[in-house]
């Protein structure tokens, strides 16, 4: 087996590969004075079982579109040279919520990105809690591998909590499901039973709308989910409802905390008591050294990406990785 790491996510990969109990594979990257560049791995592939690492958000000074084209281009290469298997490990896949037309002549790029990974040769994909499931599923020909992070987040969810009651909250009705099953994983771990509530929220031409929220929020510790955190308008949003409605205190949790321009708001507003991400992202350790008095934590997702590496390269089963019921 081969195991890289591209610039970007370098922490995230070693602590895969510490999972894995194995060291990253050297590679080269080079930037060239005209924008181009050229990656390589520094070790032989030929017959290997092949894994490459990279999280496509922009920061650092890399675009979302620099390493989209450093992670195909590794991967053709890694195919032309000789790679057994070739699998694509992308925790934050760019453009995945531009899975559907909602104007018209508008881009289904979610598609058009699966074409890319399956013209270079990617056998298999893999992503951590992806924008929306059914689209991922359904955009890649080649095998997708999504894993869920609902089971590092219960163990955090229940030291906050304690006794108080607890409510499970979507900021938008297409986060229903993720919150569903997020309630129901913390009720099979825990025994304990908790609320559910989800608000409405339409976007149309930058203009966010939508007034009906569902859930009764009084008294109760209520974790907003999410799949990412951009500039933190929807958590917002959703926050400032259910202070209104009685809530005791206000977590955000996302596996992605991209936190983009605009996202001060969000870590100055006393209106959530603390956020909860993964480090899928190297934007969330940024945030945090940015905002050193933000009520942010930063859980590792290394060991489940080292694990779901390791049962795939040994073909061993992964149900219990996915969330998804045998």
């Amino acid at each position: 087996m081969r195991l890289f790491a591209l610039n970007g996510s370098e922490e995230l990969g070693a602590a895969a590969a510490s999972a894995l109990g194995v060291k990253i594979d050297p590679h080269e990257e080079r930037d060239f004075e005209d924008g181009e560049h050229k990656t390589r791995p520094l070790v032989s592939v030929r017959g290997k079982d092949v894994y490459v690492l990279l999280s496509l958000a922009g920061g650092g000074g890399s675009s979302v579109n620099d390493r989209l084209c450093k992670l195909l281009f590794f991967l053709a290469t890694c195919r032309e040279n000789g790679a057994a298997r070739v699998t694509a490990v992308v925790p934050y896949l760019a453009y995945a919520r531009k899975d559907r037309q909602t104007k018209a002549r508008d881009p289904v790029t979610t598609r058009y990105v699966a074409k890319l990974f399956e013209a270079v040769g990617t056998d298999r994909i893999v992503t951590l809690d992806v924008h929306n499931f059914a689209a991922f599923q359904n955009a890649f020909r080649c095998e997708s591998i999504h894993l869920d992070t609902r089971k590092l987040f219960v163990p955090i969810i229940r030291t906050l909590v304690g006794d108080h009651p607890v409510t499970v909250f979507s900021p938008d009705c297409g986060g229903v499901k993720r919150a569903q099953l997020l309630k129901e994983t913390f009720e099979a771990l825990t025994g304990k039973d908790i609320g559910f509530g989800f608000m409405e929220k339409r976007r149309s031409r930058g203009v966010v709308s939508g007034d009906i929220f569902a859930g009764d929020v009084t008294g109760s510790d209520v974790f907003i989910v999410d799949d990412m955190i951009g500039t933190g308008g929807t958590m917002l949003r959703a926050a400032l409802a259910c202070r209104e409605r009685g809530a005791n205190a206000i977590h955000a949790i996302a596996a992605h905390g991209v936190f983009g321009k605009g996202a001060k708001a969000l870590f100055d507003s006393p209106a959530i008591d603390r956020i909860i991400v993964t480090d899928s992202v190297a934007s969330a350790a940024s945030a945090k050294a940015d905002y050193p008095s933000a009520r942010l934590d930063i859980l590792p997702a290394g060991s489940l990406i080292g694990e779901a590496v390791k049962r795939l390269h040994s073909h061993s089963s992964i149900s219990d990785l996915l969330g998804i019921e045998n």
